[in-house]
């Protein structure tokens, strides 16, 4: 073949038409494109199904323009061991074999110096053979680049490896599903099978789901969204669990081991050594991710030395298998995509392992939480350089946790154990905000019969389910549960459980307006952890005290008792107590008028939180922002802060803690002079409050609705206000929370709400109450109040309970300074 010959051969290309639109990976595309302009060779390495090939053929059209001598797909799936790599190039780019010469030479000398880009598509079925190709290429070829795909890179010299993700997930906390790219690839792909598909309200939370539990995976993502032709979502959804089963056809046209979703798995595990298949296997107990230290304590038995992990580890993660993270905590995090977890943990079941496995996992896992609690309650007292760092790690382990949890109470029949590990993780579980699921297996858990828990563990795991269910709004169940923990703890002599049970029914106490209660209640929970040294939980009882004065108006005790709080939490070092001091230091400036001390309060408390998990702490900060931003007439910057908080709030189980966002969020739209969302919003976080078990509404609560209600009432009317408000009402608060993150009213009446009949809010005051609540401001007597009205003393006195009922007061100067604020405004 002559130079002239090869040159013509050269100048077109292969490069095949994309056989369906490209979704998605829009920043991918822009990163690759530039890398292939600074580097010779590029590897998209990834596992089976990750969309390789695909991304590939994208890249390669968007640079083809830069490669006068063309782009040039070279297929390799269908190879197998002893095929020639070269025989496939040159078929490819039409080079023939010459007499006495290997094919070889001809086909570098063929290359020479064009400018052209090689796509090796599917490399590691000749990973050695394309190893040496690229080599031979890049030593004598300047300007050609090649681009291939792998699923291990090729480790050749000015090899750049490029991990291909998987499609982006939705990001939850009320964000647009349709900004995810895997929802956007399911989608697009569903449509096409189906013509009665289409996104609806009802369907849109199990396409996010089916996409999260596929890992953003393309292929199963494809295979999934195929089946649209014969299940609705939602049966794809329920049945998603088999996966292996369920996605079974796919392209015809594909490699035997690109068609179905396991086989795609099986091919990458066949080609594995039995130590990394051991390992794989073994690595499935693991939940989320793990460390190394992990894998070498909980994986290394009969057949596979600890010494040996690392290296085999390595293997796996340069086939792709398993995916190597950012550092945690200064420690390399490892995790599989669920879909290469679930085939591993089918391989440990058949090998007989996994029960003992398991258990090494739980165990291992107590054992983490354990070396962290003795951390934080050691004396000499830990610097929070020392805890910080653990709680990090704990935090990103939280789904083995609850995955050791789950196998202890379902498959070991072990209370104890799994209530242990929940015990030992009482600080980062209340802190972060974990209230769901820590509930649900609170309750599974406690229901074994006593004999089976020690007094110790069933004390301590009561008090934890009190705090629990207090986080979530339902102060009954707090109750109960600590009521019986307190009854335990006094019969065995606990301290420790003791006093955070009576911290509990404190806050309880607080909650329903009984002072004197939640006083006698901190004085005996003060007692109890002096009694076991735990300045800890001192810290949480002088907050409480500081909580219980501010709900009584006392400012300067609520400011003496938050500053003994924070002075302990400084002397520990403790950047979990110090935020709670400082929130409620910003709570008594706010009372006192001050903004500026009280944004610096909570800027300080934000500041201490950033490097860990802790939602309660947070949401309240940046409420707190945005309340005083509102107050400051800064809209924007509030309605930032609350968007904010309502996020991260809607994940944590809060109920009470949504249904006060969005409160605040009301009173942003009616200061935005958007009436008609400030009342449905109005209604809406009345009505969240209202379904709560046990619900008490808070002080002035009736008060605060009024004041968004009646400006509404004299631009809109008091008929437009009642609708506007039963729209509200009968919002679920799914529905609630997406419409406060609206940015704007997409109509009049949100099409979610149908027609609904005008109810009158509850806090609203009747003309006869407003006039009676005008007297009160004056100062009269309830006798007084009569006399004027000409009705009898009880009927006044009964219209004085219902207006303190309905706004929320205890007081009748509460009432009196309410009614002035009123009418100066």
């Amino acid at each position: 073949m002559t130079q002239d010959t090869a040159h013509a051969s050269l100048t077109g290309g292969n490069l095949p038409l994309e056989p369906n639109g490209f979704v998605g990976r829009e920043t991918d595309v822009e990163e690759l494109v530039d890398l292939l302009g600074v580097a010779r060779v590029v590897t998209l390495c990834g596992t089976g199904g990750i969309g390789k090939s695909r991304l590939a053929i994208r890249v390669a059209s968007q640079v083809a323009a830069e490669f006068p001598g063309g782009v040039w797909l070279v297929e390799l799936a269908d190879a197998v061991p002893g095929d020639q790599i070269e025989t496939r190039v040159a078929a490819v780019l039409g080079v023939k074999a010459e007499p006495s010469r290997a094919l070889a030479e001809t086909l570098i000398d063929a290359l020479g110096d064009r400018r052209l880009l090689l796509v090796m598509d599917n490399c590691e079925s000749l990973i050695e053979e394309s190893a040496r190709f690229c080599r031979a290429v890049l030593t004598v070829c300047p300007e050609v680049r090649v681009l291939t795909t792998s699923r291990e890179p090729l480790r050749v010299a000015g090899e750049t490896v490029w991990r291909v993700p998987p499609l982006s997930l939705p990001r939850g906390g009320g964000h647009d599903p349709a900004d995810s790219e895997a929802v956007r690839l399911f989608v697009d792909r569903a449509a096409a099978a189906s013509r009665e598909f289409a996104v609806t309200e009802q369907n849109e939370a199990d396409i996010a789901g089916l996409c999260e539990a596929l890992d953003g995976m393309p292929l199963a993502i494809e295979l999934a969204a195929a089946l649209c032709r014969v299940l609705t979502v939602g049966q794809i959804n329920a049945r998603i669990r088999d996966r292996f089963r369920l996605l079974s056809a796919g392209d015809r046209t594909a490699p035997a081991r690109q068609q179905t979703l396991r086989a795609t798995v099986d091919w990458s595990y066949q080609q594995l050594d039995e130590p990394e298949r051991i390992l794989l296997r073994r690595l499935a107990v693991f939940t989320g991710g793990w460390t190394l230290d992990m894998a070498e304590r909980v994986c290394a038995r009969d057949a596979l030395r600890a010494e040996d992990v690392l290296r085999v580890l390595c293997v796996l993660v340069d086939k792709s298998l398993v995916l190597a993270e950012t550092a945690v905590a200064g420690e390399t995090r490892y995790r599989m995509l669920e879909t290469i977890r679930e085939y591993a943990a089918e391989q440990l079941a058949a090998s007989g392992e996994e029960s003992g496995f398991r258990r090494l996992h739980r165990d291992h896992m107590i054992e983490v939480a354990a070396r962290m609690h003795r951390t934080i309650v050691r004396r000499p007292r830990p610097t929070w350089a020392e805890i910080c760092p653990m709680l990090v790690m704990m935090d990103e382990l939280q789904a083995n946790v609850w995955a050791a949890v789950r196998w202890s109470a379902e498959a070991d029949d072990d209370p104890e154990s799994a209530l242990r590990l929940l015990v030992l993780l009482r600080w980062p579980l209340i802190a972060g905000g974990r209230f769901t699921p820590a509930d649900k297996w609170l309750d599974r858990l406690l229901e074994a019969a006593p004999e089976e828990l020690s007094p110790q563990v069933r004390g301590d795991a009561l008090a934890l389910r009190g705090q629990v269910a207090f986080g979530q709004g339902d102060p009954d169940a707090a109750q109960v549960a600590c009521t019986a923990a307190i009854g335990l703890c006094r019969q065995a002599g606990l301290h420790g459980p003791l006093g955070g049970a009576l911290a509990v029914l404190a806050w309880v106490a607080i909650y329903q307006r009984r002072p004197d209660r939640a006083r006698a209640l901190l004085d005996e929970a003060l007692e109890a952890v002096r009694a076991v040294d735990d300045p800890w939980h001192e810290t949480v009882v002088r907050s409480m005290e500081g909580t219980l004065a501010l709900s009584e108006g006392r400012a300067k005790e609520s400011q003496r008792s938050f500053e003994a709080a924070l002075a302990i939490a400084h002397e520990l070092d403790n950047h979990w107590a110090a935020p709670v001091a400082l929130i409620g230091l910003a709570q008594v400036a706010w009372l006192r008028g001050d903004l500026a001390e009280a944004r610096a309060r909570y800027e300080r408390a934000l500041d201490m939180l950033q490097d860990i998990t802790a939602h309660w702490q947070v949401v309240t900060c940046l409420s707190g922002l945005g309340r005083i931003a509102l107050a400051q007439g800064d809209l924007a910057t509030a309605r930032v802060r609350l968007i904010e908080s309502l996020r991260l709030c809607i994940g944590t189980g809060q109920r009470l803690g949504v249904a006060r966002r969005i409160e605040t969020l009301a009173q942003l739209a009616l200061a935005e002079e958007d009436d008609r969302r400030a009342v449905r919003l109005a209604g809406a976080s009345a009505a969240i409050r209202s379904a709560m078990s046990g619900a008490v509404l808070p002080p002035g609560f009736g008060a605060r609705m009024e004041e968004l209600l009646q400006p509404a009432r004299m631009r809109l009317g008091e008929s437009q206000v009642a609708r506007l408000w039963a729209q509200g009402q009968e919002m679920s608060q799914e529905q609630a929370v997406r419409y406060a993150l609206q940015v704007e009213e997409p109509h009049e009446t949100p099409p979610l709400l149908g027609a609904s009949p005008a109810v009158t809010p509850l806090t609203t005051l009747t003309c006869r109450e407003w006039e009676i609540a005008e007297l009160v401001a004056r100062g009269l007597s309830n006798k007084a109040i009569a006399d004027d009205l000409v009705i009898s003393p009880a009927t006044a006195a009964r219209h004085v309970a219902n207006i303190l009922a309905k706004l929320g007061f205890s007081s009748r100067t509460q009432v009196a300074t309410w009614v002035v604020e009123q009418n100066r405004s």
